[in-house]
């Protein structure tokens, strides 16, 4: 339910966005495997089930996520290091 709440034209950012990935590998680890209930709109769902349903949090992606945030981190280094080197904003 959690992708689907979002609309068409902006899913694109979602999967691009460094920050949703983040949130979503610091909240799935932290309570992902979590069984204990909890009360939404007069439901007794438990933690994990409510992450998958309500977010799209699946704990067993949590390695996947990992994956793509190390991946983000090593894109921007490698193209802060390529900017660094190309481009050249003195005036001599």
């Amino acid at each position: 339910m959690g992708l689907q709440r979002i609309p068409v034209w902006w899913r694109w950012f979602y999967w691009m966005n460094p920050a949703a990935w983040t949130l979503n590998g610091l909240v799935t680890s932290q309570f992902g495997d979590i069984t204990d209930s909890l009360d939404f709109n007069g439901r007794i769902v438990p933690i994990q089930e409510f992450l998958r349903d309500y977010f799209g949090f699946k704990y067993e992606l949590l390695g996947i996520v990992a994956v793509i945030v190390v991946g983000f981190t090593i894109g921007f280094v490698l193209v802060f290091a390529i900017s660094i080197k190309t481009l050249n904003f003195q005036r001599r």
